[in-house]
């Protein structure tokens, strides 16, 4: 079969790979039919993401027909259309049966792997590092899926799949930063970020009942997009001072609710501090440039709630600690538990709340996959978000 392969700091690449085979009596081999470049995946082409090893197959928003079932898995059978969640889980361990299924204890091989680095291990995931299970991803024609029989959700009826693909990640993602905040009516939320994570977290604020959501980004395509699809007040942060605009419009009290869907690439920075996180990344004394969340605790209403979506993965400084206690905040974060929301939101797909196929403005095919990073990574041509085609035409 042929699959997007990483090989290094900006370089992966279609190869033809061995197809995936039942290992376990709970897998599933599913034909994908679409999958999608995450903005996490950026993050292993920008080579910020450890224990990658040339050759690993990437991906892990991904969905297609059911193929091949083990022997123990009775709730899915060939034929099947199916979404599959990004976090792997057992359904059996302490986690999961707290629906808190990104921290599920069984499902990564390579665990202590991760406790040297995080001090416990999350779940697998897949194509995302050894550190997180090894697993191949779904940027590929197909994929073996363990433990499918608590992962995969069945889609029936006549959706396309750009309207339930993102069920796998980042509708999820964005929704349950949203309820991290504890949304109360009336509301003000900021969101920093509006690619794709901050799109839908923005969506779900309001759907959570926020009275106002100001988005934060400086490209004036996702600016856009988040007040055309959402009605979100935009800031761009190359125009404004953020915090100073932010005060102003809360009569000087701050957000009720701040949300950092940007993650360890912030860009966000200016003059020094931008440079100081530079300089201690190349000394490899700082893994990732946290702008976005130091500015959230600094605005942020005393009291409020901080929620990050964004994906950090090793250390920080210069984190305002004071803000954090002397304001009395709440940070809540987290890997999404995925199939804690499936059904939920693909219930409110089907009430017409949303159509989550409104971030996509590229198509391309599993070939094109190089390309589809480049674009994506560079914010080239007014990319938000990729979706790739395995098996058919785009």
């Amino acid at each position: 079969m042929k699959a997007t392969c990483w090989y290094g700091k900006n370089d992966v690449r279609v190869e033809t790979v061995k197809d995936p085979e039942i290992i376990n009596p709970r897998d599933a081999i599913v034909k994908i039919t679409s999958t999608a470049i995450c903005g996490s995946d950026l993050h292993l082409y920008n080579g910020f993401i450890p224990t990658m090893e040339k050759g690993d197959i990437v991906g892990h928003e991904f969905m297609g027909e059911v193929v091949e079932v083990g022997s123990k898995i009775n709730n899915l059978q060939v034929g099947d259309r199916v979404v599959v969640p990004f976090p792997i889980a057992c359904g059996n361990c302490f986690f999961c049966k707290r629906e808190m299924f990104s921290c599920c204890e069984n499902s990564n091989p390579n665990a202590l792997l991760a406790e040297k680095m995080w001090g416990h291990s999350p779940c697998g995931i897949f194509g995302y590092s050894h550190m997180l299970g090894g697993y191949a991803g779904g940027q590929a024609e197909y994929a073996r899926v363990p433990f499918a029989d608590v992962g995969p959700i069945k889609i029936e009826g006549d959706f396309t799949d750009e309207q339930v693909l993102f069920l796998s990640d980042i509708f999820p993602t964005g929704y349950m930063a949203a309820e991290n905040c504890n949304i109360q009516p009336g509301d003000t939320v900021a969101v920093w970020g509006c690619g794709p994570v901050g799109q839908f977290a923005i969506k779900s604020a309001f759907l959570l009942g926020a009275e106002r959501v100001i988005a934060i980004d400086r490209f004036p395509e996702r600016l856009a997009m988040a007040h055309e699809e959402s009605d979100a007040i935009t800031l761009n942060y190359e125009e404004v001072d953020v915090a100073e605009a932010l005060s102003e419009m809360t009569g000087g009290r701050g957000p009720d609710c701040c949300i950092d869907a940007v993650g360890m690439e912030a860009h966000h920075a200016h003059g020094l501090v931008h440079a100081y996180d530079r300089v201690k990344q190349a000394m490899m004394l700082e893994t990732e440039r946290p702008f976005a969340f130091r500015e959230a605790l600094r605005v942020c209403r005393n009291g409020g709630t901080v929620s990050v979506a964004g994906v950090y993965g090793g250390v920080s400084d210069k984190i305002p600690l004071g803000s954090l206690v002397n304001k009395g905040l709440t940070i809540r974060s987290g890997q999404t538990h995925v199939q804690r929301y499936m059904r939920p939101l693909l219930e409110r797909i089907q009430k017409g709340e949303i159509d989550p196929s409104f971030v996509v403005t590229h198509r391309l095919t599993l070939d094109e996959a190089a390309k589809g990073y480049e674009i994506f990574n560079n914010k080239a041509d007014e990319c938000i978000k990729v979706v790739l085609k395995p098996n058919g035409v785009a």
